[in-house]
C-alpha cells in the first residue's frame, strides 16, 4: 500500500528555534509521531474500530508541557543513558567530570542539557522513516570528543516500530543511547492489568543511589525473576533496574529477544528485540503529573513503564560491565524493535 508522504509542521518553539512533527505510517496501522526536541516520540497509536487510534505510550497534545513536565516521555536520552556515579569516570590517565543533575549525586541521561532536550535536525524523511541527526561537541557536559549521532525511526509491516542509532566519535568517549518511552497498552490509568516477561537470567543489584554495586546477580529466587510472564499489580515493590540480556552486545547488529508486555484489557501485545546487552524496566513509580496528558489523561504513579535497551548503568567505572566506551576508529550501533499484534481477545 502507498502511503502519503509526510511533511514536517511546526509543533512549537523551544529557546527560538521551531520544533518540527512528522507522522509516520498509514491509517490501517501502527502509527509514529516524532518531534525533533529530543527527538521524542510523541505518540505511538494502534488503529482500532470506527478509525478510533489507541495511545500505547505516554506523552503530551502540545510542545508546552514537554520542557517544563516531561520526565523524558519518548526522549532520545544521552550522550549516556542511565546513570553514571558521582558524575565521573576515568579512561587512560584522565578523570572527566560530569554534568551531576540527580541530587548532584550522579549524571543521569547525560546531564541537565543531555540530548533529551536538544533540537535535533531531520537528515532524511520517507513515508514510514525519519532519519534525525545530533552533533554534541567536545566538552559538552563534560563528555569528551565531538560526538555525531543519527537515529532512524521506522514503521515496518505496519505493526512494528525500529529504533536504530549510529554514533562516531573523534576521542574515546562513552556513549549509551536509549529510546525512554512509557507504554500503557490499553489507556488504563495504570499498568496493572499488564503482563510482563523478560528474558534476562540476571540483574545487576544497586546501592541506595541506583548505583550497581558491580555484581552480576541471577534473578533465579528473587522478585526480579520475570522470565516466565508476571503480571502487574500494586503489591509489588518499585522496578528501576538493569536486566541482564548478555554479557556483550549481539553480534552484527543481530536482534534478540529482550521483554514482552501484554494487556490483559486490550488484548495486545508488544514484543521487544535489541541488540543492547541491557534493559531497564522502570515502573513509572514516580510519575505524578499536574497536566494532562493524551486524550486529556491524568497521569499519576505506574501510569506507564518503561523498558529501555542499553548498556548497564555506570558501566565506564564498572571494569566487569560490557564495555561502553567508543573509539574514533569504530561506530557506536544499536537498533530496537517494538512490534505489536493482538495477543488475547480483549
Amino acid at each position: 500500500m502507498k502511503h502519503t508522504r509526510p511533511a514536517p509542521v511546526i509543533f512549537g518553539h523551544f529557546q527560538d528555534q521551531a520544533v518540527h512533527h512528522v507522522t509516520l505510517g498509514g491509517p490501517n496501522g501502527l502509527q509514529a509521531q516524532i518531534i525533533t526536541w529530543g527527538g521524542v516520540l510523541q505518540n505511538l497509536t494502534w488503529p482500532l474500530a470506527g478509525g478510533a487510534r489507541l495511545p500505547l505510550i505516554l506523552g503530551f497534545e502540545t510542545f508546552a508541557p514537554y520542557p517544563v513536565h516531561s520526565p523524558y516521555f519518548g526522549a532520545i536520552v544521552g550522550r549516556y543513558a542511565n546513570r553514571i556515579a558521582g558524575g565521573r569516570f576515568s579512561h587512560g590517565s584522565r578523570t572527566h567530570h560530569l554534568d551531576r543533575n540527580e541530587g548532584l549525586r550522579t549524571t543521569l541521561h547525560g546531564g541537565a542539557n543531555g540530548f533529551a532536550r536538544r533540537i535535533w535536525q531531520i537528515a532524511d524523511l520517507t513515508d514510514t522513516s525519519v532519519t534525525l541527526a545530533l552533533t554534541s561537541a567536545d566538552g559538552d557536559m563534560g563528555f569528551p570528543g565531538t560526538l555525531s549521532v543519527t537515529c532512524t525511526y521506522s514503521i515496518l509491516d505496519e505493526s512494528r516500530l525500529d529504533v536504530q542509532f549510529w554514533a562516531k566519535t573523534d576521542q574515546p568517549t562513552p556513549v549509551n543511547l536509549a529510546q525512554h518511552a512509557y507504554f500503557n497498552l490499553d489507556g488504563g490509568p495504570d499498568i496493572f492489568d499488564h503482563s510482563l516477561q523478560m528474558f534476562a537470567d540476571a540483574y545487576t543489584p544497586t546501592k541506595a543511589d541506583q548505583i550497581p554495586t558491580g555484581v552480576i546477580q541471577p534473578v533465579e529466587g528473587t522478585i526480579f525473576d520475570f522470565r516466565q510472564p508476571k503480571p502487574l499489580h500494586p503489591s509489588q515493590p518499585a522496578f528501576d533496574h538493569n536486566f541482564v540480556l548478555g554479557n556483550i552486545p549481539a553480534p552484527q547488529n543481530a536482534l534478540r529477544p529482550a521483554a514482552q508486555l501484554v494487556s490483559h484489557k486490550s488484548g495486545l501485545r508488544m514484543q521487544v528485540a535489541t541488540t543492547k546487552p541491557g534493559l531497564q524496566f522502570y515502573s513509572g513509580q514516580m510519575v505524578n503529573l499536574a497536566v494532562p496528558g493524551h486524550g486529556g489523561r491524568s497521569y499519576r504513579p505506574n501510569a506507564g513503564l518503561c523498558l529501555e535497551t542499553q548498556y548497564f548503568p555506570d558501566s565506564p567505572n564498572q571494569p566487569s560491565f560490557p564495555d561502553s566506551i567508543l573509539q574514533p576508529d569504530d561506530i557506536y550501533a544499536h537498533r530496537t524493535a517494538f512490534s505489536f499484534d493482538r495477543w488475547i481477545s480483549a
